[in-house]
């Protein structure tokens, strides 16, 4: 177990887990769109994941404690740099017009990273913004690069698709908002910190039901049964995490199995 337990910390903390929850949204889109697989939007995910996820949580650190940096933090160092050899040579298989929403998203986060002001902070502390940026930059990953990708046109399916994983990237964060009300800057100003966690949850749980109605329109393109079922299965699952959420949750509760539910989602649909 002493061994077990830094080798996952390694692996969470290194942000490959939330790399392979994106690659499940990206094959959970391909599946549902019926979009030809195209593995250089997949590498360009997983990989651009981890060293965006990386350059977020660490750039501060690494920059403020460069003749301290732990053993784990230049290990982290190490995995993210073969993250952007990668991630670039992936980015040369896209799409012109991927590549430009791709370098789009690209400085979406350098900007939720970095402060371009004098005296004010990066968009990352801008009171409210955190949750609205992430989610779209979710979905921007997740749905619009496949699309776009394979040239395929933007119809109603698209924006109905891009919605619905809009909401249930919104009410995972929720989730992590909730655990870390207790760590997280007041100024931040989570919702859970504006409105309570009770009214949170109960916020998510209308989304979720405003996700499930949504789906009912799906009847109208043809969907496969199979995945609108799992869809609410998943719905489900959510609904329980966001139950049993509390600020006393260990940090795995999010960083592993949140993060897990894209996963468990792509399995059970290939399982099928």
């Amino acid at each position: 177990m002493k061994f077990f337990k830094p080798l996952l910390d390694l692996y969470i903390n290194s942000s490959i887990h939330v790399a392979f929850a994106c690659f499940a949204f990206l094959k959970i889109t391909y599946f549902s769109l019926n979009i030809p697989l195209n593995n250089s939007v997949l590498g360009f995910a997983f990989f651009g994941t981890i060293m965006g996820y990386n350059f977020v949580k660490f750039d501060a650190l690494a920059r403020a404690n460069k003749k301290k940096m732990k053993k784990q933090l230049k290990i982290i160092a190490m995995i993210s740099f073969v993250a952007l050899v990668f991630t670039v040579y992936f980015f040369f298989g896209l799409a012109t017009i991927t590549k430009l929403i791709a370098l789009f998203f690209l400085l979406l986060t350098i900007l939720y990273t970095l402060p371009f002001f004098p005296n004010r902070t990066n968009a990352r502390n801008w009171a409210g913004l955190k949750i609205y940026i992430v989610a779209f930059c979710w979905v921007g990953v997740t749905v619009f690069l496949p699309i776009i990708n394979t040239d395929a046109k933007l119809n109603s399916i698209f924006y109905l698709y891009s919605t619905q994983r809009f909401l249930i990237v919104f009410i995972l964060i929720l989730l992590f908002e909730i655990i870390d009300i207790k760590n997280d800057d007041p100024h931040l100003k989570t919702l859970p910190q504006q409105i309570g966690v009770k009214n949170t949850k109960n916020l998510g749980y209308l989304l979720l039901m405003v996700y499930c109605g949504l789906s009912f329109l799906y009847s109208n393109f043809g969907f496969p049964l199979l995945e609108l079922e799992l869809s609410f299965w998943v719905t489900l699952i959510i609904a329980l995490f966001l139950f049993f959420a509390n600020e006393n949750r260990s940090k795995y509760y999010t960083l592993f199995w949140v993060e897990s539910i894209p996963i468990l989602w792509l399995l059970l649909l290939f399982w099928n």
